[in-house]
């Protein structure tokens, strides 16, 4: 039997299981205070990453790290969230960046709950960011975006099928460039306030955690999450409420966790090899390295790391032995 033969048998045989584990993250809590991005670089440069949370369970082994260092208030964790307002007909002329949020408590936007990322219209004029799933009546527009007719429909459904309604039937959610044409639709308004409407401002819904991981878990506490004109805003878990999570601007100053993955414990595979017919004495030392090193180049070409492979030897120093033949019964 040829070495290519004989490699085909030890990689047939072997089946390249890789079976990954499924371990907790190990987290790290860090009592001097940094901004998010400084706890960023340090957890980075010390550990992994700043922590990630993918469950209820490592929740909880968290907020069990945080305790038993005795602290009780809030500590940074890798999740945070971009704040990037856009017109839903992607308008970025003059007037692109006018807002016109309800100055009620000062509070506008105020992101509660985490999640309110579209905007309605009140009947005072003032914006308010909401939950897209909320149904309100909502402000088209028709002609084009330079020269806007506004239409009020009197219809109540979400953000996006109000956006899609306007695009079927007009031609976008209506764009609000400045205090004449905000008072424009106040008029159309056939309510005081106390009454909202959907109008075509929104921001990416997507939250994001440091190391990248696509983890949807969420653990968030009721409430605002007051992010006024920040184009970005950080998680941070707070120990006071059962750890539950709520959004800080990045450069305020707190303990922070860390996570690293913790070693994969170590797993052993035998495997059997049966050759028939060969030509070569497999007990060589020569050929036992040689098809050790062609399996080793098969495991890097398929980016396996980790393995260290090496011959059993039987009690007689020896690793292949010839099978004995089984005498024929004959009936």
């Amino acid at each position: 039997m040829t070495m290519e033969k004989i490699l085909l048998s030890v990689l047939y045989l072997s089946g390249w299981n890789i079976i990954p584990s499924c371990l907790l993250h190990q987290y790290h809590f860090v009592v001097d205070p940094m901004n998010w991005t400084e706890a960023q670089s340090y957890c980075r440069d010390t550990y992994t990453d700043l922590a990630t949370i993918e469950n209820t369970e490592e929740m909880n082994q968290l907020i069990n790290t945080v305790s038993s260092a005795g602290h009780r208030s809030e500590v940074w964790i890798g999740l945070y969230s971009k704040i990037d307002w856009r017109w839903s007909d992607s308008y970025r002329g003059s007037g692109a960046q006018y807002k016109n949020w309800d100055n009620y408590n000062d509070n506008e936007p105020d992101f509660g709950s985490a999640n309110q990322f579209c905007v309605c219209f009140g009947g005072d004029g003032g914006w308010w960011d909401d939950q897209c799933s909320i149904e309100y009546p909502f402000i088209c527009y028709r002609g084009t975006q330079l020269d806007p007719e506004f239409v009020f429909v009197n219809k109540k459904m979400n953000w996006s099928n109000a956006q899609r309604h306007c695009r079927e039937t007009f031609t976008d959610l209506v764009t609000v460039r400045n205090n004449t044409e905000n008072q424009k639709i106040q008029s159309l308004l056939p309510f005081s306030s106390g009454n909202w409407v959907w109008i075509g401002f929104f921001r990416d819904p997507n939250m994001y955690w440091s190391d990248g991981s696509r983890s949807s878990f969420r653990y968030w506490r009721g409430g605002v999450n007051s992010i006024a004109s920040m184009s970005v805003v950080c998680g941070a878990a707070t120990l006071q409420s059962s750890g539950q999570w709520r959004f800080l601007p990045c450069g305020t100053k707190l303990p922070f966790v860390c996570y690293s993955a913790p070693p994969a414990p170590l797993m052993r595979q035998v495997v059997k090899l049966k050759i028939e017919d060969s030509s070569v004495d497999l007990n060589d030392p020569a050929v036992k390295a040689d098809i050790l090193k062609k399996f080793q180049d098969k495991l890097k070409e398929k980016r396996v790391n980790g393995v260290t492979l090496k011959w059993r030897e039987q009690p007689d120093g020896k690793v292949f032995h010839k099978e004995k033949q089984r005498k024929k019964t004959e009936l």
